[in-house]
């Protein structure tokens, strides 16, 4: 499993539900298609972008289902298997690979916060427990541990790790993974999670990108890493820079913080340029509305979107 490879453009796809919380299958089928069509080379389902948090398990493998058999194999999928402890990640991951997975994600445990020891154990017993791809999502913010850099290499020359998710805002240790990651003659995928330095990234050796972002803009994203490849540099940076001017959807709103500003705005410009029929959130997430909806329908039409 150690052999498998990602690289460029890959979306952790944002869930479009239905008022009732089911998911809007058709809203599904529009984003994921546009998405494959603009060119991207795989996609995350169930990652922090497709409420995995707040998910119960029926709706997590309703999102599965039908994202993979949207997709049809055309890039591959890798599922989110995020939950507290190794048990319960282990039976999602199970349940990822009966429905067509090609790789799984998971973060640290978390709740019952260990040690690097329980860390390194965790990602052991899944690796043996599930015969997928396992990459790593470094997201301290969310689950109150770091995986450092040295482990992840580690379970990376083991053949452990198949890959890091980096979203933990530590560009040094995110410098060393991919310095590290390459002296060990590359045996992980590295992508960032950060969607307004994937430029930066790139110069530091990463394979690719996780933005959220690209639900609603994937065409600069592969424009952007395209040019990466193509050694165009100042192109990179003015799609980065163009990219970090629809970002301003997450800093327009006002009275929202964390999921409802930050999906929630996701959500409002799907919804606003067609893609989504509903903007509906997870409980106990509300939706934006009034002057915040009307404050991201401005940056959608400065950038040329709406």
């Amino acid at each position: 499993m150690a052999d498998f490879k990602i690289r460029g453009v890959v979306p952790p796809v944002v869930t479009p539900d239905n008022p009732d919380g089911t998911v809007d299958v058709e809203s599904f089928e529009k984003l994921i298609n546009r998405m494959i069509d603009a060119g991207v080379d795989g996609l995350f389902l169930l990652g922090s972008t497709g409420e995995v948090a707040f998910s119960a398990d029926d709706h997590r493998r309703q999102i599965v289902r039908e994202g993979i058999r949207i997709v049809d194999g055309r890039v591959p999928v890798l599922v989110g298997c995020i939950d507290m402890e190794t048990d319960r990640v282990i039976e999602h991951a199970k349940h990822a690979q009966e429905m067509g997975a090609d790789a799984i994600v998971a973060t640290a445990p978390f709740y019952a916060l260990g040690g690097l020891t329980e860390m390194e154990e965790h990602f052991r017993l899944i690796h043996e427990a599930v015969d997928l791809p396992l990459f790593a999502y470094d997201i301290p913010v969310c689950v109150h541990t770091k995986l450092p850099w040295k482990l992840a290499i580690k379970l990376g020359r083991e053949g452990v790790l198949a890959g890091v998710k980096d979203s933990s805002g530590d560009d040094i240790g995110f410098r060393y993974l991919c310095m590290e990651n390459e002296k060990a003659g590359h045996p992980m995928s590295i992508l960032t999670g950060h969607e307004i330095v994937v430029d930066g990234a790139y110069l530091s050796g990463a394979d690719g990108s996780v933005p959220g972002l690209a639900n609603v803009e994937p065409y600069g994203y592969v424009r952007m890493w395209k040019a990466f490849q193509a050694g165009d540099w100042a192109r990179v940076k003015a799609e980065q820079d163009k990219l970090n001017e629809l970002s301003h959807i997450f800093d327009v709103t006002t009275g929202v913080q964390g999921y409802a500003g930050g999906v929630g705005a996701f959500k409002t410009a799907l919804n606003l340029m067609g893609i989504f029929k509903y903007d509906t959130m997870p409980r106990p997430v509300k939706s934006l509305t009034g002057q915040n909806r009307e404050a991201i329908a401005q940056v959608l039409r400065n950038c040329g979107l709406l």
